[in-house]
């Protein structure tokens, strides 16, 4: 039922792109306008609440709880553990962004500041951090540390509803679990064809810059095509060949990459910016997580901080199902730590290396990175490679990566997707998967034909809205099971920060 209701639900949205673009666009417009304006307070303070229950759970008796048997180790390596959470968590959108955003708020800054100035350089890395810092991945951790406790402690299926248990007990499996995993599918849909949008928009910006392609709708449409082709190849090898094997190389390419930019680009600037706004991070951590402009109107937050936290919930059931899988054996403490600080590290390194190289040669005065970013911010990471020693190299690596991202994102999306939509099968079925392939990338085609980049963002918005109040009842959820691993405490008894395993349940799912 869940397979056949999503299906038809998308299938539906599909047909509305593309027998008519224009009127999709011009919905989707008037709705995230109305969500931005209407819950943009809700979103900042909804994922300000994930960040510190996070942070809660880490530091508190219950991090010392095993994802698991209590004598379980992890499955993967952690240096495969990294690569795949990151690659699945931020990939494509790391690679688009990471020049585009810190010029184009520097161009356009937040606060008031006056434009193309040293201020708005500072204000565009510092909130570059913060969009990509620790509130995404305290998104996905919530969903994913909740899935993972149910499925490998409790031994519930893999599934978004199944967390929902202490809460609703045998309801769970029936109409209200039902609706929470579609609900759940339609977010991940939305939230992955997003980013694959974005990932045939920057090929094809990488394939023009390299080798005059030109720049259009019908090249990104055989882009996603062939790319489609080569994920679903992928997909039909299982998780701990083709998503590893990608996710290893992803973190060979970008590694490449940055270090490229790193050594040729102002180096020791590029150190000093990251020390700089690291430190700025940290400081205005709480403000920048409550900020909002009632008093003069202004519309930057909603239209950058606000998609953004909408956009990591729409991953999030697919983000925190895939890290959940590939996430047995650790402890809470280990896996919040992991998930939060390891990525947001490597986030931030990125900006300081990508976007302080392009804003250096701007406060110098050269304009190529800022003109291009202006015109078209696809173009920005090649505008800015081109400007740099060895750049046809730098730009060949650049769109192998966001090939190599685009695959690894489907593959696991299509893996999550199959997952949910079989009742939390470990392996789902070829045609299953097959079948959530081709839904995302023909949902991409509809998006773009709808609206481009705007259709694109308008899509992560709209869905997200249901699926974050789904989150804030898995925090509650996850809260009272952890509670119930510890005895009650008595007058005239110990409690033991050791946890013991509910009897209330299923046995933990073995292997």
């Amino acid at each position: 039922m869940v397979l056949y209701l999503s299906v038809a639900i998308i299938a539906a949205f599909v047909l509305w792109g593309l027998l008519n673009p224009a009127g999709l666009g011009t919905a989707a417009e008037a709705a995230v306008a109305w969500t931005t304006g209407t819950f943009g307070w809700y979103y900042l303070l909804a994922v300000l609440g994930f960040l510190l229950f996070c942070g809660f759970l880490a530091f508190s008796r219950y991090g010392g709880i095993r994802l698991g048997r209590d004598d379980e180790q992890p499955e993967f390596s952690t240096l495969s553990w990294f690569a795949m959470l990151f690659s699945a968590g931020m990939g494509i959108g790391l690679v688009f962004y990471g020049v585009a955003e810190p010029v184009s708020h520097y161009l356009v800054p937040p606060g008031g500041l006056t434009p193309e100035t040293p201020e708005a350089a500072r204000a565009a890395l510092k909130y570059s951090f913060f969009h990509w810092g620790l509130h995404p991945w305290a998104i996905y951790s919530v969903v994913a540390l909740s899935i993972a406790y149910f499925s490998f402690r409790r031994g519930e299926p893999t599934l978004i509803s199944r967390t929902f248990r202490p809460l609703l007990g045998q309801r769970v499996e029936g109409p209200i679990g039902k609706t929470i995993d579609v609900l759940a599918i339609i977010a991940t849909v939305f939230g992955v064809a997003a980013s694959l949008g974005f990932g045939a928009v920057q090929i094809n910006s990488g394939l023009n810059s390299a080798f005059g392609l030109s720049i259009g709708t019908p090249a990104q449409m055989v882009i996603i095509g062939v790319v489609t082709v080569l994920f679903l190849i992928s997909a039909m090898t299982g998780l701990s060949k083709g998503i590893q094997l990608l996710s290893n190389t992803n973190v060979i390419l970008a590694g490449l990459l940055m270090a490229g930019v790193f050594v040729f680009g102002p180096t020791v600037f590029l150190l000093d910016t990251f020390t700089t706004s690291v430190g700025g991070y940290v400081q205005d951590l709480i403000n920048l997580s409550t900020r909002l402009t009632p008093f003069t109107g202004a519309t930057w937050v909603g239209g950058w901080t606000i998609f953004y936290w909408a956009w990591w919930i729409a991953w999030a059931p697919f983000v925190g199902l895939f890290i959940a899988r590939v996430s047995r054996g650790r402890t809470i403490k280990e896996f919040i730590l992991g998930v939060l600080g390891v990525p947001a590290l490597v986030s931030f390194a990125w900006f300081s290396v990508f976007g302080g190289t392009a804003l250096h040669a701007a406060l110098a005065g050269d304009t190529a990175v800022t003109t291009a970013t202006d015109a078209d911010i696809s173009t920005a990471l090649f505008a800015l490679l081109q400007g740099l020693p060895l750049g046809e190299i730098l730009t060949g690596i650049a769109t192998l990566l966001i090939a190599s991202f685009f695959i690894t994102s489907a593959d696991s999306a299509t893996y999550v997707l199959g997952l949910q939509s079989s009742g939390g099968a470990k392996e789902p079925s070829n045609p299953v998967k097959f079948t959530w392939g081709i839904m995302q990338s023909l949902i991409a085609v509809a998006l773009l034909l709808s609206g481009g980049l705007a259709g694109l963002q308008s899509a992560s918005v709209m869905a997200a809205l249901p699926f974050s109040v789904i989150m804030i009842g898995m925090c509650f959820s996850l809260f009272r099971a952890l509670k119930s691993e510890f005895p009650s405490r008595t007058p005239g008894r110990t409690v033991s920060d050791t946890p013991t395993r509910p009897q209330d349940g299923p046995a933990p799912a073995s292997d």
